[in-house]
């Protein structure tokens, strides 16, 4: 088995698009009007509309209801991130700060206000932990 994708449900799908590929320098892929992709080495966050909720059940989902996952991307240096898009994000949670498992991490809300977590591996362990997972990315 393997992880295909996380996906968002929203009411507002370009604005989401827009917010991730502000945050990842990735442009959505757009195979539907209801649905767009960002593809990663590692992984894929899937953003739909809420008009496709009904196609897996009704009520099944609900936009701008997540209070327990945290979207994480890993970045080269979360400093320069922080900075980069510290006055284009509204809503930061935390600034950059070492956490007790090696990474150092910032979080922001995106237009929803789902938690999203940039982080970098800083500890000799955290970075072990990651050396033989594909690092290609843009940030």
């Amino acid at each position: 088995m393997e992880l295909a994708s996380v996906r968002i449900i929203t009411d507002d799908l370009d604005e989401m698009v827009g917010f991730y590929e502000l945050v990842t320098g990735i442009c959505a892929q757009r195979p539907a009007p209801v649905f767009a992709e960002l593809v990663t080495p590692l992984a894929t966050l899937a953003i739909g509309h809420s008009s496709t909720v009904p196609l897996f059940g009704e009520g099944v989902a609900e936009p701008r209801a997540n209070r327990t996952a945290i979207i994480e991307l890993r970045v080269a240096d979360v400093d320069a991130e922080h900075q980069r898009l510290q006055d284009q994000v509204d809503s930061w949670v935390q600034i950059p700060t070492d956490m007790p498992w090696g990474n150092r991490s910032a979080l922001l809300r995106d237009p929803d206000g789902n938690l999203v977590n940039l982080f970098t591996p800083v500890s000799a362990e955290a970075r072990a932990r990651f050396a033989d997972r594909n690092t290609s990315t843009g940030s």
